[in-house]
């Protein structure tokens, strides 16, 4: 054990989820699934939450990436699921500094090819005053610059919730959740978080499988949605995985690591095994080093998170498999 390991708990220090993890198993393939199953308990949880609380109306933050769109799939099959009008459903895009032409065309269509009135509230204005306010040069794109235009963002859904009497739906999954890879207080909020027990690589697939199932105008949307880079489009040019890693690798680094017990050195030799040919050594080592990192100083957004759906075995919250937030860095 070692020594910060052994001073922490000798202070009151708390393992939580890591205290009771699973005797090591051989590793293997992360979150196999059935799309189609996933996306049933996805709609089913959803038809439940706004049946139970008695709501009608919904809002969704609408960016053209692959979590937004699954959710707006998810809201419209959950509402004729419970014969509501589609109109209950707010989809609002919310163009800023790094929005793109490509993604903001395909949250539009996406809209429209479900049947859904889309309104564009466009935040580039609002923060640039905000920052101007706080005494930033409003060109710096550190975290203040994007952060600002995620919490935004949340802001202006949060009140046409209250205009409207509904709730907003989180987009962020399972993934992000695990790394903290959201601005608190920012996207990291919501009412219900329906992508919260699904990981990247799931979402992925669930969205292939809507569009080979339904078809349409919204399928040919979804397809670019789908062949888009990962970005939160903070700033211009940004791409999620240059920065923090492949998800197949997090992906698998997360199912690893919670339902098969396996430590750093031992994740690192089964992904390359695993991923032979398809990532290099460098690459799976920092991309280890990423989520490991991150699944222990980002557990204080995961540790205050909204309600969400668990599909998987297991999922990030107070509710089921959690690390405290003071945990020693370097732990794992």
């Amino acid at each position: 054990m070692k020594a910060s390991l052994k001073k922490y708990l000798a202070e009151g220090g708390t393992l939580g989820s890591l205290a009771a993890r699973p005797a090591k198993k051989p590793a293997s393939a992360a979150f196999e699934c059935d799309p189609a199953d996933v996306f049933r308990r996805q709609t089913e949880a959803l038809a439940l939450r706004l049946r139970r609380i008695g709501c009608r109306d919904v809002v969704v933050g609408v960016s053209g990436g692959l979590d937004s769109a699954l959710a707006l799939l998810v809201a419209a099959e959950a509402f004729k699921k419970l014969s509501l009008p589609l109109s209950g459903i707010h989809a609002v895009t919310m163009p800023g500094f790094g929005t793109t032409k490509r993604t903001k065309s395909n949250a539009v269509r996406l809209c429209e090819g479900l049947g859904l009135d889309v309104e564009t509230v466009s935040i580039a204005r609002t923060c640039r005053m905000h920052l101007k306010d706080i005494g930033h040069d409003g060109k710096t794109p550190d975290a203040a610059y994007e952060n600002a235009q995620a919490r935004m963002r949340t802001m202006v859904l949060m009140d046409k919730a209250n205009m409207t009497g509904g709730i907003v739906l989180g987009t962020g999954d399972m993934s992000e959740i695990a790394l903290g890879w959201c601005t608190y207080n920012g996207d990291h909020m919501s009412m219900f978080g329906v992508n919260s027990g699904v990981p990247k690589t799931v979402v992925r697939k669930v969205c292939a499988w809507w569009c080979a199932e339904r078809g349409g105008p919204a399928a040919e949307a979804l397809g670019d949605i789908i062949a888009t880079p990962v970005s939160p489009e903070l700033v211009k040019g940004q791409v999620t995985e240059e920065k923090i890693g492949p998800y197949e690798l997090h992906d698998f680094f997360i199912w690893n690591f919670v339902m098969n017990g396996l430590d750093r050195g031992e994740l690192g030799r089964a992904a390359k095994k695993f991923f032979k040919g398809t990532y290099d050594a460098a690459t799976i080592a920092k991309t280890l080093d990423t989520f490991l990192s991150r699944l222990v100083s980002q557990a204080f957004k995961r540790n205050c998170a909204p309600d969400g759906i668990k599909i998987f075995p297991f999922e990030f919250s107070l509710r089921d498999w959690w690390i405290p937030s003071d945990l020693p860095k370097g732990i794992l």
